[in-house]
């Protein structure tokens, strides 16, 4: 069996994310799933599942190949809160669930990426700070956090990973050139497996800020 290179996508769908925003992300997605399957190597290996949270939480796309992914429909309630600490709680028990540990008989998956995007901050903040050493508990290559448009705080993205970039806007063009930017981490992490350092990121499009 081929090993799998899980990436687990987290999608905030709070109420301020509808409309253009939620519209320009479905855009990216699509836009990534078709890049990432002209790569005969991702094709074979990449497995992604994605997570949304707003006032509830819901794996909307379990851990799936690439080949037979089928982007499910992404909605947005009118308003209520970013409950980010219980997205995160969910990734934590999906990875338990769905990621194949190695053992010394066998060859478990690669270890996955994670990317989260929000246009806000955790409405469950002590939910968040709880959960954030089980997240780190768990082996990923990368965490990624994105923080989306001008209302979105990166010092709690900051609590979780390093890696933490902001887009300035929400519109498609910017979007997809962060799910462009996805697309290359992910080829560039399952060209590295089997290192057990954290990959480095690619240099970011122009759309896309590293917050230092």
């Amino acid at each position: 069996m081929t090993r799998r290179l899980p990436v687990y996508i987290l999608i905030d769908t709070s109420g301020s994310m509808k409309g253009e925003p939620i519209e320009a992300v479905k855009v990216g997605l699509a836009d990534m799933v078709a890049t990432l399957r002209q790569d005969p190597y991702a094709l074979d290996t990449v497995c992604i599942s994605i997570i949304t949270f707003n006032n509830e939480v819901k794996q909307i796309l379990p851990l799936t190949p690439l080949a037979d992914l089928q982007l499910p429909e992404i909605n947005t309630p009118e308003s209520g809160p970013t409950n980010t600490g219980a997205a995160l709680k969910m990734l934590c028990e999906m990875y338990d669930k769905e990621v194949i540990r190695g053992s010394k008989e066998k060859k478990g998956d690669w270890m996955p990426l994670l990317f989260v995007l929000t246009d806000g901050k955790p409405s469950d903040i002590m939910d968040y700070k709880n959960i954030i050493p089980v997240v780190k508990s768990h082996a990923f290559t990368n965490i990624v956090a994105c923080a989306a448009g001008p209302k979105a705080k990166t010092e709690h993205l900051k609590q979780l990973t390093d890696n933490v970039v902001s887009l300035d806007t929400m519109d498609s063009q910017t979007f997809r050139k962060f799910f462009e930017w996805v697309s290359m981490q992910v080829q560039t992490g399952g060209k590295s497996v089997g290192t057990t350092d954290e990959v480095a990121l690619p240099e970011p499009p122009a759309e896309v800020n590293i917050v230092i």
